[in-house]
């Protein structure tokens, strides 16, 4: 996987807080806890928003329950993509 550099400024506080968290915490070095930083912000943003249209479609009355073919369905796709993933590597 291709690698970027992003440059960043933090007070000297900030600093020493990050620091310390990433030897408490077991980050090898301060890439390592921004970019667990940002997956985990990442992930949180893409529930927020799943969230927020689920409740758009509850509120609306949008929707339809699953059923045992839908759950079928589902673990297939998700079966592909792993196959597919493995295969890559």
């Amino acid at each position: 996987m291709a690698t970027a550099t992003i440059n960043i400024a933090i007070p000297e506080t900030l600093k020493a807080e990050v620091e310390n968290a990433i030897k408490s915490d077991g980050y090898g070095n301060t890439s390592e806890f921004f970019r667990d930083l940002a997956r985990n912000y990442l992930k949180q943003r893409q529930e927020r928003k799943l969230e927020a249209m689920l409740l758009e479609a509850i509120e609306e009355d949008d929707f339809t329950p699953l059923t045992h073919a839908d759950f079928e369905e589902i673990k297939s796709r998700g079966l592909a993509r792993l196959k597919a993933r493995k295969s890559k590597q």
